[in-house]
């Protein structure tokens, strides 16, 4: 079967929405809040949505090897975004200032009072919620490394057919 770019470009949306909005849900209809990192890591399944439209909506000028480039490169970017929020949650490394409990140890009522004030309500290195020991973040890891995997297996597909097809400048008419 012959994959065109409007197809490729719909089966990234159809996915990165369900990915997407399966967060949406999960905030709003299931009252998990985000943290910090949570929500950064939705911004490239968001691009990937856009650029997606966008070449629905221009037809089949794009050439697939680019738009599964450029695809595989947002969801390599959201897998990064996702390894670095799993490993904050791990303890790997450090995460934000702003959203770990860090070893910050206040003297006074005063400096337990403004770090109580200025914590994120939700914090990055502790897991919300879990699927057989999983966290969200290694869900979203796994599933942006499954699409930065399609992508890549689209433009390796579409690079070899080009290589195989014969071209009318070596004299093959």
């Amino acid at each position: 079967m012959i994959v065109t770019t409007r197809m490729f470009a719909g089966f990234v949306l159809a996915a990165s929405v369900i990915v997407l909005g399966g967060a949406f849900l999960s905030e709003y209809w299931g009252g998990l809040a985000p943290c910090e990192l949570c929500l950064l890591q939705r911004w490239p399944w968001a691009a990937a949505i856009t650029i997606a439209i966008v070449v629905l909506f221009v037809g089949n000028r794009p050439a697939l090897p680019w738009v599964a480039l450029l695809l595989g490169l947002v969801f390599l970017a959201g897998a990064g975004l996702a390894f670095y929020h799993l490993g904050v949650e791990q303890h790997w490394f450090p995460g934000p200032s702003a959203c770990t409990g860090g070893s910050v140890h206040p003297k006074t009522v005063e400096e337990m009072r403004a770090l109580i004030l200025k914590a994120a309500p939700v914090q990055c290195d502790q897991v919300a919620w879990s699927l057989f020991g999983v966290s969200l973040a290694g869900w979203n890891l796994l599933a942006s490394l499954v699409m930065a995997a399609g992508c890549a297996a689209m433009l390796s597909r579409r690079t070899r057919a080009a290589r195989r097809r014969p071209s009318l400048r070596q004299g093959t008419a």
